[in-house]
């Protein structure tokens, strides 16, 4: 079969089990990529003609659900192209590598033979090789670098900025008397790691996650903090107060598409609304919440900035100071990327905020 003729069995709705060479299927994956990703005759000529016409410009939010679109149809295709996996996770065509550990850690024991997009378990051949190797986050008071092994399914700290911004920001006073911290939604727990790097005693890591809180546990112990660091099964706060409390939420209020876009996409600002509105119940008297959030969201059209700053007052709270830092990330400097106009001027922000 031709790459042509593949991708048009993919454009009809057709998946194809493959039965071959496992680097050739590898190869077939990267001729429709080859096809997807190049521009059609028929679009070229649409933006020709809208250019003559002189029709107004899209909407940031327009480009923005027409990026999200296309990658939505991108991963429909490429999800076409199936192996199958037998019972024990090992894959029977030639020269296909040994997955059998990184299906495991992915989708548990299996009771009979399934069949995986080669897309989806190349992603999980990467996410057990971060696993196993690790990512380095930051350098402890030695110089040695702090290790995270991030598992599938669990957001990587890849963007090393924002870690900053927690490892910087001066601590509230209130940790002098009560030396407690919250971190909601643990995820990897590198921000827990960090509070506990800084000297404090104890902090209370929430997840709804059972993979988030695995991962998170695993690195705990991994770097000798579980003296100080518990996690915990639990939506948001757990009962108590405490002198900080940390929230990385989803950044964009937008419905995501696989298990992994849960870290970046939060429907109708679900979780910042749900932090923002009981922080005032968990802080103590001059306890601080800080919040990590970009405002690429701003910049696409998806929230406000007054919708942010009415959230803050409407629960109680008040803005003690803000930090500010910028991407580093490659998409930041990369103008060929659809949505560089919004990540080219984002900015990341640690709230302070505090009780009146």
């Amino acid at each position: 079969m031709t790459a042509d003729q593949a991708y048009r069995f993919a454009c009809e709705g057709t998946a194809l089990l493959w039965r071959g060479d496992f680097q050739n299927a590898r190869q077939l994956l990267q001729a429709l990529k080859r096809r997807i990703d190049k521009p059609s005759k028929k679009s070229k000529r649409l933006d020709k003609r809208l250019e003559i016409s002189g029709n107004p410009q899209k909407s940031p939010l327009d480009l923005f659900n027409q990026h999200r679109l296309k990658q939505s149809q991108r991963a429909r295709l490429l999800g076409m192209l199936l192996i199958q996996c037998n019972q024990d996770h090992t894959i029977a065509l030639k020269r296909a590598p040994d997955v059998t550990l990184a299906c495991l850690e992915a989708y548990g024991s299996a009771s009979e033979s399934y069949v995986v997009s080669l897309r989806e378990l190349l992603g999980v051949i990467s996410a057990h090789e971060w696993r196993k190797h690790g990512l380095p986050v930051l350098t402890d008071g030695s110089g040695d670098p702090v290790i995270i092994h991030p598992h599938y399914g669990v957001f990587s700290p890849i963007r090393g900025e924002y870690l900053e911004l927690v490892c910087n920001a001066p601590l509230p006073s209130a940790l002098k008397t009560k030396s407690i911290a919250f971190d909601i939604g643990v995820g990897t727990g590198v921000l827990s790691v960090i509070l506990a790097m800084r000297g404090l005693q104890k902090v209370i890591a929430t997840d709804v996650d059972e993979r988030a809180l695995i991962c998170a546990t695993e690195n705990i112990q991994r770097l000798n903090l579980h003296h100080q660091v518990e996690t915990m099964k639990v939506n948001l706060f757990p009962e108590g107060k405490a002198a900080l409390v940390l929230c990385n939420p989803p950044w964009l209020p937008a419905r995501p598409s696989s298990r992994l876009e849960h870290a970046v996409y939060d429907p109708d600002s679900h979780m910042l609304r749900g932090f923002l509105g009981d922080l005032k119940n968990h802080l103590v008297d001059h306890g601080e919440g800080w919040l990590i959030l970009s405002d690429l969201a701003e910049h696409l059209g998806l929230r406000t900035r007054k919708e942010l700053l009415d959230w803050i007052k409407e629960a109680g709270l008040t803005i003690l100071g803000r930090i500010d830092t910028k991407p580093k990330h490659s998409k930041a400097f990369d103008e060929a990327d659809p949505l560089y106009f919004a990540r080219s001027a984002e900015t990341t922000s640690l709230w302070r905020l505090g009780i009146p």
